[in-house]
């Protein structure tokens, strides 16, 4: 019974230590501006833009997102109804666009959905 108590306690802190982690922080976001990064938040709202650009905001919805996420090219396929409120991780460029954090993807395996 006390190793299912520790271990219950022991994954409980790393899982508040993981999230933690995944806090966007706006300083370390410019410091990494055209590098890659992975970011996880809740998406709040998208926007289909065309065939070939969708915008997924998250952290907040549109115009105060903490980022989005810019979608390029056709060759991400996700259930995009279906995300809204879903914590996602992505991983791509760090940009900026019009003073905005953005993260360029263009392939389905920058993508983890929770």
């Amino acid at each position: 019974m006390k190793k299912l108590i520790l271990t219950a306690l022991m994954a409980t802190a790393l899982a508040g230590t993981v999230k933690a982690q995944n806090k966007f922080n706006a300083a370390d976001f410019k410091a990494g501006l055209g590098k890659t990064g992975t970011l996880c938040d809740t998406v709040y709202s998208l926007k289909i833009v065309s065939d070939t650009l969708t915008l997924i905001n998250m952290g907040g919805i549109y115009p105060h997102q903490k980022y989005t996420i810019a979608i390029k090219g056709n060759k991400v396929t996700l259930d995009l109804p279906n995300i809204k409120r879903k914590a996602i991780c992505v991983t791509g460029v760090f940009e900026m666009f019009k003073d905005q954090p953005e993260v360029v993807v263009s392939r389905a395996e920058q993508f983890e959905v929770h």
